[in-house]
């Protein structure tokens, strides 16, 4: 299996040595011939804004959105959530834009006020709670008719959801040793991969 980690901005390496755990192969990803051959691709987390700007000056965004649109695996964590979204209120910036879910940025405050908490995810199996790492993140307000909320925090925020082959967390799961949620976007992958 091959996924790339889209290497614009944000936490790459932390998903690259995720996937190399799992043996994946996990190529940056720059330009968007690097986007051929891929079984899937992982957005992570930085700063939407840059990374939607430099998409479009490298010519990233309308291959990602029309590779996505047609059942490729995509997950976006953090920063890539919003970029996946589909409604960010009224902000203007470049998306991928093909996730139903309307997706609120910094919903949690500052830098300041990250935090870390347990969810529990049932789709992920076993295991139990899974350790969330949240820093300046996003959180979804409404989910689509065809979305699938996977995880809620305590005061019922949504900050994880799949829609099809699309996945997305608020939070950084490559940020923890846990790999069940790279397991479980493999899975999709894998899935994907038996309905074309």
């Amino acid at each position: 299996m091959n996924i790339g980690v889209l290497a614009l901005q944000g936490a790459v390496i932390e998903h690259r040595k995720m996937l190399e755990r799992l043996g994946v192969q996990a190529p940056e990803i720059r330009l968007p011939d690097e986007l051929d051959g891929l079984d899937g691709l992982i957005v992570p987390g930085g700063e939407s804004t840059t990374m939607g700007k430099l998409a479009v000056a490298y010519g990233l965004l309308e291959p990602i959105r029309q590779k996505g649109a047609a059942g490729w695996p995509i997950w976006g964590t953090c920063a890539g959530m919003i970029v996946l979204a589909r409604d960010i209120g009224n902000l203007a910036q470049p998306l991928v834009g093909l996730m139903d879910i309307t997706v609120e940025r910094n919903a949690f405050g500052r830098q300041a006020d990250s935090f870390e908490t347990s969810l529990d995810v049932p789709e992920l199996g076993e295991g139990g709670p899974f350790h969330a790492i949240f820093i300046r993140a996003p959180r979804i307000r409404k989910v689509g008719p065809d979305v699938h909320v996977l995880a809620r925090l305590e005061d019922g925020a949504i900050v994880a959801a799949r829609q099809g082959s699309l996945l997305a967390t608020a939070f950084h799961p490559e940020l923890t040793d846990d790999l069940r949620f790279h397991r479980y976007f493999l899975r999709l992958v894998a899935e994907s991969g038996q309905r074309e």
